[in-house]
Formats: C-alpha cells, structure tokens, sequence
C-alpha cells in the first residue's frame, strides 16, 4: 500500500518461524485502517481495534507481518488495476496486469518482497493472479478459514486464501489456518476437458504437454455447453450478495469509483429477488454436477486462468472475453464451496500459466501435499 509501512511482530514462535507475510487491505490488522482499495471507504470506517484471526494465527505461528497489500476496489476485478492506489506490477511480464482482486499480495510473493501473503477469493482473486504472476495459490473450502475481520463481498463464495512461491511454504500456512484433519488423500486425477476447451489454444496445449507428468486417469465433461448458466448463475447470486453487503454503504455514501468498477456495483444493484429466486436451484444443479465427478479421492484438473494476464493497455472486447472465460473456469470451487491449489506449470510467450486441481470439500490438506504429482511437476519448471 502507499504510505508508512505497516510492520507487526511475531506473537509467538511455531512452524512459521522466520518467514514473512503480507495482507491484503481487506482483512483487519489491529490498529492500521482497512481501505479496501477505495478512499471513501476508508475515511468511512474505523480503524480496527483487532485484528482478524488469520493474522493473529500467522502472528501467534512465528510469521512477521510487513505490510498491507493493494486490492482493486472492494475486491470487484480479476484484473489488478486500482484507480486510486495505482496498479501492482507483474514481475513475471512487468508490461502485463498483476491479475486481481488480490493482486497486491500476489506482485509481493512473486517479487520477493515476503514469503507468503494473504489474499481472498471469490471468484478467482486468488487463482487468477497466482496464474498470472507464476506462483502458487490456494483458495480453501467454503467456511473452512474463518472470515471475521475481513470485509464482505459475496459471503457464500468468499474465502480467505494465500499465496507462496513454493508449495511447502503454502502447506505451512495452511497447517497454520487450516482444522485439523487427517488429509484424505487423491487418488486420481480427471482432466476437465470442457474446461481445457475454453482456455487459448497455445494455453491449453502448454498444460496439457505439462499434464502428462500427472498420470491422468480418464477425461470427462462438466460444462456440457452449459458454459453461460455457470457465469450467470454466478454473476446474479454474487451480485445479490455484493449488493446486499455493500450496498447501504454506497447508497449512503456514494463513493468515488474508477470508471471500470462503477458499473459492477449498478449491475449488483439491478438484480432483483425474482432473478436470486431463478439462479438459486441452479447452483444447486451446477454443485451436484461437480460432485459427481469428484466421487471419492478424486481431483480435477483444468487451466487456472483461460490466457496469460493481459497487457496493461488491452481493449475492452479483450478484457471481456477474459471475464467470460475465467469466470466460468472459477465458478466451478466458487459454486460448490471446494478448495483449489494453483501451481506455476509453464510458459506461453514468456509469460506464466498456472494449472489448477480442484478436491472435494475438506480435502485441502490433500491438495498441499509436497509429495503429490502436481507439486512435483512445479518443481521441473525454471525460475521465472
């Protein structure tokens, strides 16, 4: 964030002992304002006296706090631009955005600057800039972390993730956030084919050259061109949310936006009950169908992101269909409350793409295995 830098100490010694972290400026840090990447929000709101309980837990584990980290505004882009705070760089392709909402927090890992960072992830705020930066990321099951002391977005679909350069660094912290459960272990993998589909050619034949370090089981459809009624039905009961949680404050306030993030909010504000009341039983269908294929010990593999992050001065139609296609990709965890690690797993025009396993509910642990096929395939990659 621009200013002082915000500094805490370790609270206590563990298994984080040494290493450092930073925070997106969603989530409280006991006596530093919380801007949620909007001026008005932050003139609006206290300061907080406590901290949320994911950094007290990282604090309590030996981990020094060194900072807050940029958000786009209220965490309503994927891309990484914030009119107000300006635009994290992308060490990977520093011509190229940073991906967002947690962008910030991915620029600082993938830079150097700390070990690992706090993000949240909604609709792919996480997986998205972890994709484009060339790092690891993890968004937990639903409910699995807690979320007080974070700013609401859309609570049936947020969570509490982070990010890490290597996967042993990640599974650390997520021995630290995560219940305690003995990991029900992956047995298989099933390629998503139909998710591979929506990915740029170039994209997906780079996974797929890299899947075959998996030995992948068998490949199976999900989407089966239903692709619109995922991202609508996600569109719709998120923005039902957003504007639920969000939206006496800026009927009340009438916050300065950028121009890209203005019409998000009046898009949420125009969702009527009749529109929640057709897309609800949707979900459910859509969770079900993911179900289904994840059966027992299975994980499912598809692209994290459908291209490389997008050059700084790509045009509206491009960033469009960026949204169409990731979007949907990310429904897939955000509908049914899954967890989903993201690992660095090659280049196209120079640039990272992150390769993305999706586990059944409470197999995070599973998913951060050091041993596993996925970690191991990271590791055969170069330093970017």
């Amino acid at each position: 964030m621009p200013g002082a830098r915000l500094t805490r100490r370790p609270s206590g010694a563990g298994p984080l002992n040494g290493l450092s972290f930073a925070v997106k400026d969603l989530i409280d840090v006991a006596g530093a304002p919380t801007g949620g990447g909007n001026p008005d929000w932050l003139a609006s709101h206290d300061c907080p006296r406590v901290s949320a309980p994911v950094v007290d837990a990282l604090l309590g584990a030996g981990a020094t706090l060194t900072g807050k980290t940029i958000t786009d505004e209220l965490a309503f882009s994927l891309e990484g631009v914030n009119a107000h705070d300006g635009t994290p760089r992308n060490p990977a392709c520093p011509d190229r955005i940073p991906g967002g909402s947690s962008s910030g927090s991915a620029s600082a890992v993938a830079a150097g600057l700390v070990d690992f960072a706090l993000g949240t992830d909604t609709g792919g705020s996480v997986r998205v800039p972890a994709s484009f930066v060339g790092i690891f990321g993890f968004r937990p099951t639903h409910g699995a972390v807690s979320l007080a002391g974070v700013t609401p977005f859309a609570p049936s679909y947020d969570t509490v993730g982070w990010f890490a350069r290597d996967i042993a660094t990640l599974a650390a912290v997520g021995d630290v956030l995560l219940p305690n459960a003995p990991p029900a272990p992956i047995r298989r993998l099933r390629l998503v084919r139909d998710a591979f589909a929506l990915a740029d050619p170039a994209v997906a034949a780079a996974l797929r050259s890299r899947c075959e370090g998996l030995a992948i089981d068998d490949e199976v459809t999900l989407f089966d061109g239903t692709d619109d009624d995922w991202r609508e039905c996600y569109r719709v009961l998120q923005g039902a949310e957003i504007w639920r949680e969000l939206g006496p404050w800026i009927t009340a306030v009438r916050p300065r936006f950028g121009d890209a993030i203005a019409p998000r909010f009046a898009d949420a504000a125009a969702i009527t009950a009749n529109d929640v009341a057709r897309w609800t039983p949707v979900r459910a269908t859509l969770r079900s169908r993911v179900a289904a294929l994840l059966g027992d010990g299975v994980g499912l593999v598809l692209p994290t992101a459908p291209c490389i992050a997008l050059r700084k001065d790509a045009a509206g139609l491009e960033i469009s269909d960026f949204y169409r296609r990731a979007l949907t990709l990310t429904s897939i965890a955000g509908h049914a409350g899954l967890p989903q690690i993201t690992v660095p797993a090659g280049r196209v025009d120079g640039c990272p793409v992150g390769l993305s396993i999706v586990a059944a509910a409470g197999c995070d642990r599973a998913l951060l295995d050091v041993s596993s096929r996925w970690a191991a395939l990271a590791l055969t990659e170069e330093p970017i």
